[in-house]
């Protein structure tokens, strides 16, 4: 295989390799360093060998991806309020035509599973990002992570468990998102509480994610009432004179303000029989980097 030839098969794979990485990391730079670190081992790899170069590469691209959660966890890093994933910009566009794969795609990309994921270890994350959202047999999943495949199921049964008991119903329907969304911002921009408060589910959850950075609450809140007093609050104050721009963020409608031309903050919904269940705010202007280019 030669160097372009190489090159062209590591580009043909990245955006699943980024995929993998990004699952397992809920961080897009350190997604692309684990990719970059990926590309720099198979260019200077001996690939005589390699039969089917999708799975080498997702192999070595997960392995370093549960080396550098480790090193995360390991560090023990304190964060300032409740933490969410870092924004992650998916556009399947054509590349996923079948509505019930891109469903799942969309699932195991969302703010909610990604939160979830956070309390796996970084083999059982593995093994459920390898499984649940690209299908990997397990018999290549245990060749991958060096593992049996007995320990793999009894891994992904585990992972699978836990998910399944904390893992927020919510509706995937793109269109109806984005029309809730759109009534969401329009009552709360305009000061209408009481239209806001027919769109909150009684137990609704407000997460906002500014690290201490920016002014975002720093508990989760709960119950309709406290949250729909905040939204129309916080529009009042901070949210006049930022542009809004709509794009698909982890899989589904999100909202981009930007200030000055520059993102100020991301607004997402989980919505479900109609109403809005949860609402992630992410201020942190480290996670809002990738999204100055989008």
């Amino acid at each position: 295989m030669t160097t372009e030839t190489a090159t062209d098969v590591f580009e043909e794979h990245r955006p699943v390799l980024l995929g993998v990485a990004y699952r397992m990391l809920g961080r897009v730079a350190d997604a692309e360093d684990v990719v970059q670190e990926a590309w720099l081992r198979w260019s200077g790899s001996d690939r005589g060998d390699v039969r089917e170069p999708r799975g080498y590469l997702v192999r070595i691209t997960t392995r370093l991806a549960i080396d550098r959660l480790r090193e995360i966890k390991v560090r023990g890093e304190t964060y300032v309020g409740p933490w969410l994933p870092e924004p992650y910009v998916t556009d399947f566009g054509d590349t996923v035509p079948d509505t019930a794969e891109r469903a799942v795609l969309a699932d195991s990309v969302s703010l909610a599973l990604l939160v979830v994921l956070e309390s796996l270890s970084p083999l059982e994350r593995a093994v459920f990002v390898l499984r649940e959202a690209f299908g990997f047999p397990y018999a290549d999943i245990a060749a991958m992570l060096d593992r049996g495949e007995p320990a793999v199921r009894q891994l992904a049964g585990r992972a699978r468990k836990h998910v399944e008991e904390r893992r927020p119903r919510y509706e995937v329907d793109p269109a109806r998102r984005r029309d809730l969304t759109e009534r969401f911002l329009a009552a709360a921009a305009g000061g209408d509480l009481e239209g806001l408060m027919e769109l909150l589910a009684p137990d609704v959850r407000l997460v906002g994610d500014s690290g201490g950075r920016k002014r975002a609450p720093l508990r989760v809140l709960r119950t309709a009432d406290k949250v729909g007093r905040f939204l129309v609050g916080a529009a009042r104050k901070s949210y006049s004179g930022l542009s809004v721009r709509f794009l698909e963020l982890n899989g589904g409608p999100a909202v981009l303000f930007l200030s000055g031309g520059r993102p100020d903050s991301v607004f997402q919904l989980d919505v479900a029989d109609g109403r809005v269940q949860a609402v992630y705010i992410v201020r942190n202007p480290d996670k809002l980097r990738s999204l100055a280019a989008v």
